[in-house]
């Protein structure tokens, strides 16, 4: 590997090289088309939490985009690993990283021309955690609400794979932020019930239950599916169902779940507001939640609150 002192690496096509020479072609589909996939696990105190869950999901997304790579899962498991271990040393104290696989269909072929690239393009990089930019959420909750755009059917596009175009969500998410600057957008399906967040699902707790919707019409996450999980497991009464806003919004309790956030909560539904910061299903399941990760998770985000930090958005 080439090495340069002080800088992180990736996995690129095979090779392990700094991120400053880790070069993709402007032809290479998942930039023309965004014709790729991606996944994206998370390290608490360095240590890759539930990885073979994540590749498993990234290989389901590339059989439904029909990109055939000539790695298998335990080679993708192996690069992701060692990616990890090189990039480790440059932590600086308290901080964890964001893991992601990226795999395009590859460079596109001009008629008549020499291919410069056989096959897709497979990046594997490490990216710092925001745990500045979001610590405030765990002392105030996120601010939600519903944005006017509509989340796309799974008629047109499954839900259930992690594709690289996210331009339904990001222009969501542009016109919540016009109108509520900080806020994180929620996204109804074609039905009219509540779908998931960007880059999050969301649960609701009523009467003690917790909520959330089904995998119909979101991505079903990886820490989502640890939470019901945990509900099951230790007596929370859970249930996977349609959401209409009318239950969204007279819930007791809400947060968001996601590989970065794990279990956060939301403080406000289109300006209604929930049991304070968090209420206490919430923070049972936060708890459990640092149980299962062997780590307080919550308490790293806040270790980088500044003073005067304000509530900061998506």
């Amino acid at each position: 590997m080439e090495s340069v002192r002080n800088e992180r690496s990736v996995y690129l096509n095979g090779a392990f090289v700094p991120e400053s020479r880790a070069l993709l072609s402007f032809r290479d589909s998942g930039f023309v088309y965004g014709d790729a996939v991606f996944d994206t696990a998370r390290t608490f105190d360095g240590r890759l939490f539930r990885l073979k869950e994540h590749v498993d999901r990234l290989f389901d997304s590339l059989a439904y985009c029909r990109i055939a790579i000539d790695l298998d899962r335990q080679d993708i498991i192996d690069a992701t690993e060692e990616l990890v271990r090189r990039n480790r040393p440059l932590l600086a104290p308290g901080e964890d990283y964001w893991v992601s696989q990226r795999i395009s269909r590859g460079v596109m072929q001009l008629d008549g021309e020499p291919p410069i690239q056989d096959g897709p393009t497979v990046l594997i990089e490490c990216t710092p955690l925001p745990l500045r930019a979001r610590a405030a959420m765990f002392r105030d909750g996120i601010e939600a609400v519903i944005a006017p755009l509509k989340r796309i059917p799974p008629e047109a596009l499954s839900p259930n794979a992690k594709i690289n175009n996210y331009m339904n969500a990001m222009l969501a998410q542009r016109e919540v932020t016009a109108v509520r600057p900080g806020a994180w957008a929620l996204q109804l399906d074609m039905n009219g019930n509540l779908a998931e967040g960007i880059g999050c699902n969301v649960f609701f707790v009523r009467n003690g239950k917790v909520q959330t919707p089904r995998t119909d019409y979101i991505l079903p996450g990886v820490t989502r599916g640890a939470v019901i999980d945990l509900c099951r497991n230790n007596g929370i009464p859970v249930e996977e169902r349609d959401i209409p806003l009318h239950l969204a919004t007279t819930a007791s309790e809400s947060f968001f779940t996601s590989t970065s956030l794990c279990v956060c909560p939301v403080r406000s539904l289109n300006g209604r507001p929930y049991l304070g910061s968090a209420g206490p299903v919430t923070k049972r399941i936060m708890g459990l939640f640092a149980d299962l990760v062997g780590m307080d998770y919550a308490a790293q985000y806040l270790s980088f609150l500044r003073d005067g930090q304000t509530r900061t958005g998506f």
